[in-house]
């Protein structure tokens, strides 16, 4: 049954309920929440409705009975065969044979844009997503953001939203400061200087390179003596590892050290800092840019946290006008905890200087105000804590919270056999997003990444999604549709052509129970995609995706598609090729909804494997 009929059976409903109302035996605003679903046992229909048991209390009366009168006033319909009442009140639906197979007439009608809906047309949804700091290379654990949050966005469009994806480049504030001289150092360095590289500094190779660069461009120009660059600078952090090979602070402050660092940078350089800052980001962003572009990802919209500097205090005064502002400690906070977040947080430092909060919260001001009527953030499970202080400055606002929605996305931890990687951007000791991808490529790593729900933590195999076997759930899924490929090319092999049209005359050749399943789960299509998309769940669609392979896969290896007589240089007989051209259609529906949903998750559908 396809999407339209299952409208139409609802509006059936509707006409039956207004019939009810009509006759006082259901109030008058009464609202129809009831739903109508796929019957997993064929002996109980095609379709079950629990209107008669959401309406049994409004009605006062026993569901069972209810039923009765709803299946009595229900209007005629050509495609419905037979209407039982089972249990203590559901109605079931039997259709007749024609309707079964009008998905497949959908299918072939609207081929890739089957499934999709304008449901939510005309409403305007940003999805922000990554966001990394442009400090370093994209590390796996990022990987898991990537995919999640384009898949989630192609979903939305699939139905209809006008979507946004954003990258918020956080270009401003320490991290960058330690980027800057983390390359500045590594251009003295370069240059013949003896640095002392800090323990908090930014020390990949990546570094190393833009100082090269810097240095080819500009020689020794912004050269100062580290000497200069490290005076009166609080020691560097001493660490020793202990028996347990733990690493123990001996003395120092490597926070303290690291900013003194910028400071002395910052003075010796005046202008020439931002030079160094520059490059660096550039480099980083670029690299940031080409790896996603390179991964199917891609965004609309690159929002600079520079770009909102003016519009902090603005957004700040608002704030203090309200009346959820007050200074503590030299230090300015806002009422967070007024909101039921467990603290209140500072807005503004007592050297006048604004925290990220408070950026953050006139990014997310800024969002609105673009027009967004929803915005989902997704960010990694350590940004928690995080929630309710964004929420709350929200409503502080006047800006309802419902419409944020922020989707928390677990750690990623990657095995090599039986040996876990570890990861620290800080140290440049990581595996990268890019060596992932060559490692396993594209398609398995964006499965695996959304393959679970957001909220939990995925064990990273990277032997598995690499194995060509049914335990490597992409390629078991891919294979489904390079398999139906196959026979389309054994069939022009052996001389024959689909008959599309004859394939539709005979589908009623359809009868086995595992082409039925395949039919109703074809069905289900369209509203699985919905499902998963308004939950912001792309494991729902990988998961349809496997159960619909493996039927096939296992409808496949029972029933042939092609004539046997084929194989033995026999001429078939017209039932035999009746059946084939029935079976190639329901192949072609197959091969259609599995490119469509691989689509939608950024992945390939290929035609050989």
């Amino acid at each position: 049954m396809s999407q339209a009929q299952i409208d139409t059976l609802a509006s059936l409903f509707d006409s039956a309920i207004e019939v009810l109302k009509t006759n006082g035996e259901l109030p008058a605003d009464w609202q129809n929440n009831s739903q109508i679903t796929r019957t997993k046992d064929t002996s109980h229909g095609d379709f079950a409705s629990n209107i008669a048991l959401t309406a049994a209390k409004a009605a006062k009366a026993n569901p069972r009975q209810l039923a009765e009168k709803i299946v009595n006033a229900l209007p005629e319909n050509q495609n419905i065969r037979q209407v039982e009442i089972a249990g203590p009140g559901f109605i079931n639906v039997f259709l007749n044979t024609e309707a079964k197979f009008a998905v497949l007439d959908d299918i072939f009608k609207l081929q890739e844009r089957f499934g999709l809906s304008k449901q939510f047309q005309g409403q305007k949804i940003q999805v922000e997503f990554v966001s990394a700091n442009p400090t370093s290379s994209l590390h796996v654990g990022h990987g898991r953001g990537a995919a999640f949050g384009m898949s989630v966005a192609n979903l939305l469009e699939a139905i209809g939203y006008d979507v946004t994806r954003e990258y918020y480049v956080n270009d401003a504030g320490r991290q960058m400061d330690i980027l800057a001289t983390s390359t500045y150092l590594r251009y003295l360095e370069a240059n013949g200087e003896a640095v002392t590289f800090p323990v908090n500094g930014y020390q990949g190779d990546y570094v190393r390179d833009i100082a090269q660069t810097l240095k080819t461009q500009h020689g020794d120009s912004y050269v100062h003596s580290f000497t200069d660059n490290g005076k009166d600078v609080a020691e560097d952090a001493q660490f020793e590892i202990n028996n347990d090979g733990e690493k123990v602070l001996l003395s120092g402050d490597k926070e303290a050290h690291i900013d003194g660092l910028i400071a002395n940078s910052k003075a010796l350089l005046g202008d020439g800092y931002e030079l160094f800052l520059n490059a660096a980001l550039s480099s980083i962003l670029a690299d940031i840019k080409d790896d996603l572009n390179d991964f199917g990802v891609r965004y609309e919209c690159w929002f600079s946290e520079r770009s909102i500097d003016s519009e902090i205090e603005p957004v700040l005064q608002i704030l203090d006008e309200k009346g959820y502002l007050y200074e503590k400690d030299g230090n300015i906070w806002f009422k967070s905890t007024d909101f039921g977040d467990e603290k209140d947080r500072v807005v503004r430092r007592a050297n006048g200087q604004s925290t990220y909060f408070a950026s953050d919260i006139a990014y997310h001001k800024n969002k609105f105000d673009r027009g967004f009527d929803k915005v989902i953030n997704v960010w990694g499970a350590d940004h928690h804590g995080y929630v309710p202080r964004v929420k709350a400055a929200l409503t502080a606002l006047g800006i309802d919270a419902d419409r944020l929605d922020v989707v928390l996305v677990q750690f990623v931890a990657l095995w090599r056999g039986s040996e876990k990687v570890q990861m620290s951007s800080r140290s440049g000791k990581f595996v990268t997003l890019r060596e992932l991808r060559h490692e396993v490529g594209n398609d398995a790593a964006r499965f695996y990444y959304v393959a679970r729900k957001p909220e939990v933590h995925v064990d990273f195999d990277l032997e598995l999604a690499k194995s060509q076997s049914k335990d490597n759930l992409v390629y078991y899924i891919q294979y489904a549709h390079a398999r139906v490929c196959r026979v389309l090319e054994k069939l022009e092999t052996s001389g024959l052509q689909v008959d599309d049209i004859t394939g539709a005359e005979k589908q009623a050749l359809l009868v086995a129970p595992s082409e039925e399943e395949l039919i109703k789960l074809l069905a289900a299509y369209p509203s699985t995609l919905l499902r998963s998309a308004t939950g912001y769940e792309p494991h729902i669609l990988t998961n349809y995706l496997k159960e619909l392979a493996a039927l096939f896969h296992g409808w496949y290896d029972g029933n042939r598609i092609l004539p046997v007589s084929l194989t033995s240089g026999e001429t078939p007989s017209q039932v035999e090729m009746d059946l084939m051209q029935a079976r190639l259609r329901l192949s072609k529906a197959v091969r259609q909804v599995l490119a469509n949903g691989l689509s939608l998750l950024g992945l390939s559908a290929p035609s050989s494997m």
